[in-house]
């Protein structure tokens, strides 16, 4: 995984995705389209946002959730996490178009997805006038994966509605649209790394974290997470985990030899003065999570568990079927 590469590509994507979103912001605040008046909830939701805060909050916001959207949605295509099997952004190999939309030609969409199906059919046959039919069944296709995700992981996924989608750049299929610069920009090797999504994160906010450290001000509400929130390396989140997690299980278990494959356990000095704890099920211990469900930190101490079920040889099917519950995400 090259970095460097990674942190070119964020901060381009960034540029891109703001432009673009203000640019369908204007279109949609000073056009009378007969579409747009079909969708005067959303609108009053913008006005109403726009008002609170200010457009260029609104466009940094909504730019940010659809980078986030389509960086989610190129890892879980090239790890084939997607529930309904197919590409959500990605192509199928030797095609250019993603997967979706293709097979949506084909007269394949999934029943899962919340899209008018005959709608999108009659734009890709040309029943319905579109100066862009593909483009605009893939936006419905693109919305419809989204919700569908919602309903699978609300914690990861916020549903698309309202003026977010609204503001979705027009460009999804071209070879300069924002959707080919993910598959071009994140690699399937790069995604075989979790890492990769929280790097992308401090790239994304990294021109602009340099400019607010550097104004040496008194932050505003909305520039708070940009000026302090950074990415934690896997090496670190390791080296936390077998320090707290590890040394709680060598207390409780003094033979124990899962420190011995603990890559970043140290071994403290004052070791000897450790009072013995009492014996405790690894079913009774909870590891608190305390960045919010950062990528690295639910992998992470899920493997120290699972080690620490071998070294008891416990049942792991056992473990596994309520693992998730000892990582406490708050």
């Amino acid at each position: 995984m090259n970095t460097n590469i990674l942190k070119r590509f964020a901060q381009q994507a960034r540029i891109k995705i703001i432009q673009q979103v203000s640019a369908r912001l204007e279109l949609v605040l000073n056009t009378d389209s007969a579409e747009l008046r079909e969708k005067a909830a959303p609108l009053k939701k913008l006005q109403e946002a726009i008002n609170a805060t200010s457009k260029e909050q609104v466009v940094d916001k909504v730019a940010y959730t659809w980078f986030n959207r389509l960086m989610a949605l190129r890892f879980m295509d090239a790890n084939d996490y997607q529930p309904i099997g197919v590409g959500v952004v990605t192509p199928k190999p030797g095609h250019t178009l993603p997967a979706l939309l293709d097979e949506a030609k084909q007269g394949n969409i999934h029943d899962d997805l919340q899209v008018k199906t005959q709608h999108v059919y009659d734009l890709l046959d040309g029943k319905i006038p579109s100066s862009n039919a593909q483009n605009e069944a893939y936006k419905e296709l693109l919305i419809g994966a989204c919700n569908h995700l919602h309903k699978i992981f609300p914690f990861l996924f916020e549903r698309i509605s309202d003026y977010t989608e609204l503001l979705l750049p027009d460009d999804l299929i071209s070879e300069f649209s924002i959707v080919n610069d993910f598959n071009q920009g994140m690699t399937t090797e790069d995604c075989q790394e979790v890492e990769v999504i929280g790097w992308l994160y401090q790239f994304y906010i990294s021109e602009l974290n340099d400019e607010l450290i550097s104004s040496k001000k008194k932050y505003e509400k909305n520039e708070l997470a940009p000026a302090s929130q950074l990415f934690t390396p896997k090496w670190v989140v390791q080296y936390m985990v077998d320090n707290t997690l590890g040394q709680l299980w060598s207390e409780i278990n003094i033979d124990t030899k899962v420190t011995d494959s603990l890559e970043f356990y140290v071994k403290p000095a004052y070791k000897e003065q450790l009072q013995t704890r009492k014996a405790k099920s690894i079913e009774d211990i909870k590891f608190f999570e305390p960045c919010v469900a950062q990528d690295i930190f639910c992998p992470t101490p899920l493997m120290c568990f699972i080690k620490c079920t071998k070294s008891k040889a416990i049942t792991q099917q056992k473990y596994l079927n309520s693992s998730l519950q000892k990582i406490c995400m708050e």
